[in-house]
């Protein structure tokens, strides 16, 4: 089978951690069938770059170990160019489809990939599968919105993280339960695994005492950061020594550190952005790892602290509940610092078993590749029919 995925959210020069689980399955499924990727990315003039995220320019000649991918690029204006730029998009979409000659089209980050992504596959006559990853489903913009879901109509099967955003896509627009494909994300054991305290601190040159709270993603308003460190101020006189990595990049890293040189007697670590080893070892430096976002879809951040034997403390959004019960960590309120406050003194206060938490998720990589590839031969014989 020749599959032809086409997505945004994928390594790229200056980012390589970008789409880390959708890399993770494309190269998995790469030894399941003939697949390439084709990167769709925004250009945007230089005098008119994004500010709400850190705007990278597409680089074809970057390469991904593992994975066959073509970066294209189109042209786009921050705001102006939103309604039109799925179809800027598909555009840009139908030679190197041509080129490829796949079987069936997957496209994951529904607007506007998926959405140039099913004009290019339907003037092709091809099967389209799409995937969603959470906050493309939950979209904030009416116009994002309205042209998502011609995609999830269009679609012969939609993939998705969790349950919960396999409701969010019937509930929100209509989509075909019976088109719904729950795929969870997997966890490289071979990297997440647990590893001496004392050894990963040493490695990272932090102090050996005192609990560290961890937080891993992208420095974002969204992902309740404000919060956590408002949480971590109220914390800090009743827990001594207590220190928080915030493990990522983002556009609030500015607006992070003019708040943390506020905030003497608290050890505050920005490491920037990280491997996934790096990672790994900020997980067994910590004593609980956090995520206080508002909204999600299946965060593969607290799988692999898990993986790590480290207890997570979380917000009861999107597909977190699936992942989070009492026997692994703490869900607390959204948007309330008082409540995450609480939730990280009781994680840190309890005594958990590193053996327990580290098998609760044993699945790999390779079992979302061949689920998704499932998928597609599904989409493909509807289409045949």
């Amino acid at each position: 089978m020749r599959i032809l995925i086409v997505t945004s959210q994928f390594p790229i020069a200056g980012e390589p951690n970008r789409g880390r689980p959708i890399h993770q399955t494309v190269r998995e499924l790469s030894k399941l069938a003939d697949v390439r990727v084709l990167s769709p990315v925004a250009r945007y003039p230089r005098w008119a770059q994004p500010r709400s995220y850190l705007y990278r320019a597409s680089d074809p000649d970057f390469t991904v170990p593992g994975c066959d991918v073509r970066y294209v690029d189109y042209p786009a204006l921050p705001a102006v160019s939103r309604p039109f730029n799925g179809w800027l998009c598909a555009r840009t979409l139908h030679a190197p489809l041509r080129e490829f000659a796949p079987d069936v089209v997957l496209s994951y980050w529904l607007y506007p990939d998926a959405f140039g992504a099913m004009h290019a596959a339907r003037r092709a006559g091809l099967p389209l599968v799409v995937g969603s990853r959470g906050s493309d489903l939950r979209v904030r913009d009416a116009v994002s919105q309205r042209l998502t879901r011609p995609v999830l109509q269009a679609a012969q099967r939609i993939l998705v993280v969790s349950e919960d955003l396999g409701r969010v896509a019937v509930r929100d627009y209509d989509a075909d339960p019976g088109k719904i494909r729950a795929i969870p994300n997997g966890c490289d054991a071979t990297i997440f695994h647990p590893q001496p305290k004392a050894g990963a601190r040493a490695t990272l040159g932090l102090d050996a005492s005192g609990p560290l709270v961890t937080y891993v993603g992208r420095l974002v308003p969204e992902k309740g950061l404000r919060e956590l460190l408002d949480a971590v101020v109220a914390l800090a006189p009743r827990v001594p020594g207590l220190a928080l990595a915030l493990v990522g990049e983002g556009p609030m890293r500015a607006e992070l550190e003019a708040r943390i040189a506020t905030m003497p007697g608290v050890r505050v670590h920005l490491p920037g952005a990280q491997g996934p080893r790096e990672v790994a070892c900020w997980m067994a430096a910590s004593d609980v790892v956090t995520l206080p976002s508002y909204s999600e879809g299946h965060p593969n951040v607290l799988v692999e602290a898990l993986a790590c034997g480290r207890p997570v403390v979380a917000t009861p959004v999107g597909g977190i509940p699936e992942v989070v019960d009492a026997d692994c960590g703490l869900l607390v309120a959204v948007r309330d610092p008082a409540a995450l406050a609480e939730g990280l003194a009781g994680a840190l206060a309890r005594d958990w078993d590193e053996g327990v938490l580290s098998r609760r998720f044993s699945r790999g990589w390779d079992a979302v590749a061949t689920d998704t590839l499932r998928a597609c031969e599904e989409a493909i014989a509807i289409s045949t029919r």
